[in-house]
């Protein structure tokens, strides 16, 4: 009776979020945070980290000396219609499993049987690394715009690596407070963050294209082959190809916030493909219209500010405040992508926490009853962050490595769920996905060019940018991969293995028997005949509202 008199439009959404956390149970969860977001503000939140357009920013001139604008602008295009294939694979299995762990429990719950915990936990290591060094990541790009604002209006100020850190570290500690004391207003936030997106995208592409008076030909944009990496031209283009690679991931963002989304079987998936659309348009776009306005390549790599991107609007507006004021609205997206990475990453430390996928995982799967966020996967988030923007304080060799795990552990994250399912094919275990959103009968197909672009991919990220090759250029990124698949195989081997749960399946359930700890999934199968009752979950939901 009391839901009868609850409003059409409320009464909707309760339903929705009560099937959602019927769902999640299957799963063996409880639903613990609170479902506040929306489509639209799920889409503004997943851009604010994919953000394409700005992150091409950064590799600009590293693009035009391995291959030239060609290069980049046409793999561009090449790896937006590949990655197209790997989003619409994770929205398929998102949409069937909307959990906060994405990859790893998509793994855990699609692989064969004998390898699905092992290969879930690899996957959990990947892609837990992988989020938060991109949220490191982004913290020192928004303290280089910044530090490059106030090199512009101050010439005399030199700008230096702890200054750098140390305003990395408060664009972290910003982002964690928003989490643990405001997460009721991430929605709005996000939603007001794709608004900011758009309007800047537009405001600086319009400035530039009508203020700058020295434009390149067509010819350098579209035609001439540029390369300055000491290789061949084919190797200067497979360099050239990875830039495209890192303004292009991060899109599994909704996957990890589905526990805190309305209607998540339907919307993440839509939120997840509308923001690789929206990077791939926004991005092309963004790299045309500044290869027109650049200006001396060497003058723009070496630009005192230390982002090649403001030295572009200098020389393209000849206004210093001008300059400025375009390069704060994308700080501004900087920023707002480090709040939401954050949020990405302190859920999904969460929820391999729960599944007892970390050291002290009691401690960080624990969900503060008040503000309804895991406050202690928030501080171990930042903690992360802070340690790894650290190691600027030393070289910016060692915080390359940090950027390059980032890319790596997204891509290697990606590429092992696909790679569950051919598999799971292949072996016989195939599983009809139930969600809202299917591929279908082209499943398959999809997978597979997704995990070939993406192995793909994997490799190349290993090869080195420049020659010939010295301690100072090297590429460390396998090293960094090692570190981490070492890290992972002893955790495994010391605690996983015989702690590790997953989502509740009949094959987690049974590995973990043979393991012999009949005593502990006894214990969560009491636990789970206990869970509330569908309408029990709906009159809670009511008192959220």
């Amino acid at each position: 009776m009391h839901l009868s008199i609850s409003k059409p439009g409320r009464n909707n959404v309760m339903e929705q979020n009560v099937a959602e956390d019927a769902k999640l149970a299957e799963l063996g969860y409880e639903q613990e945070l609170k479902r506040s977001f929306s489509l639209l503000g799920m889409i503004g939140f997943s851009f604010s980290i994919v953000t394409s357009w700005s992150a091409l920013a950064g590799v600009l001139i590293v693009g035009i000396g391995a291959g030239g604008p060609p290069v980049l602008v046409y793999s561009w295009i090449g790896v937006c219609i590949v990655t197209l294939a790997v989003a619409h694979s994770l929205a398929d299995m998102c949409s069937a499993y909307p959990v906060n762990g994405g990859q790893y429990s998509w793994v855990a719950l699609l692989a064969p049987p004998k390898i699905a915990r092992g290969l879930s936990w690899v996957t959990g290591w990947f892609m837990i690394t992988g989020i938060v060094a991109m949220g490191a990541t982004n913290n020192f790009i928004a303290a280089n715009f910044l530090l490059g604002m106030a090199n512009l209006s101050h010439p005399d100020y030199v700008i230096q690596r702890w200054h750098t850190t140390l305003v990395s570290y408060l664009v972290g500690i910003i982002a964690a407070c928003v989490n643990i004391f405001i997460p009721r207003s991430l929605n709005k936030v996000s939603t007001a963050a794709l608004c900011w997106n758009l309007l800047s995208f537009f405001v600086i592409i319009i400035t530039v294209l009508a203020t700058n008076d020295h434009k390149q030909s067509s010819s350098f944009v579209w035609k001439d082959f540029q390369n300055f990496t000491g290789f061949g031209p084919a190797m200067a283009s497979i360099a050239g190809l990875l830039q495209a690679f890192f303004g292009m991931c991060c899109y599994d963002a909704p996957a990890h916030m589905t526990e805190e989304m309305k209607n998540a079987s339907k919307e993440a998936p839509r939120a997840i493909i509308m923001s690789v659309w929206l990077g791939a348009i926004t991005g092309f776009v963004f790299l045309v219209s500044i290869f027109y306005c650049i200006g001396d390549i060497e003058t723009t790599a070496t630009s005192p500010t230390g982002v090649p991107l403001i030295q572009i609007f200098i020389d393209s507006t000849g206004s210093v405040p001008g300059s400025c004021t375009l390069t704060a609205m994308i700080t501004i997206i900087c920023i707002l992508g480090s709040n939401s990475l954050m949020a990405e990453g302190s859920r999904s430390l969460f929820a391999f926490a729960r599944d007892h996928g970390l050291p002290f995982s009691k401690f960080f799967a624990k969900v503060s009853p008040q503000r309804r966020v895991p406050t202690n996967s928030v501080l171990l988030c930042l903690g992360v962050q802070l340690a790894m923007q650290s190691i600027y304080f030393g070289s910016y060799t060692g915080f390359a490595t940090v950027i390059a795990i980032a890319t790596q552990g997204f891509y290697v994250s990606y590429a092992i769920p696909l790679f569950a399912r051919l598999l799971a094919r292949f072996t016989g275990h195939a599983k009809v996905l139930p969600g809202p959103y299917s591929l279908g009968r082209y499943g398959v197909w999809v997978n597979l060019v997704g995990f070939l672009f993406l192995a793909f991919a994997s490799i190349t990220f290993n090869f080195p940018s420049i020659s010939p090759v010295e301690k100072d250029n090297m590429n460390y990124t396998s090293a960094a991969v090692g570190v981490i698949g070492l890290v992972s195989l002893l955790t495994w081997i010391f605690d996983g293995r015989k702690n590790f749960t997953g989502p509740a399946t009949g094959s987690m359930v049974n590995a973990i028997e043979a393991e012999g700890r009949n005593d502990r999934r006894g214990a969560a199968t009491e636990e789970d005949t206990h869970r509330e009752s569908i309408s029990d979950v709906a009159v809670k939901i009511e008192k959220d509202f």
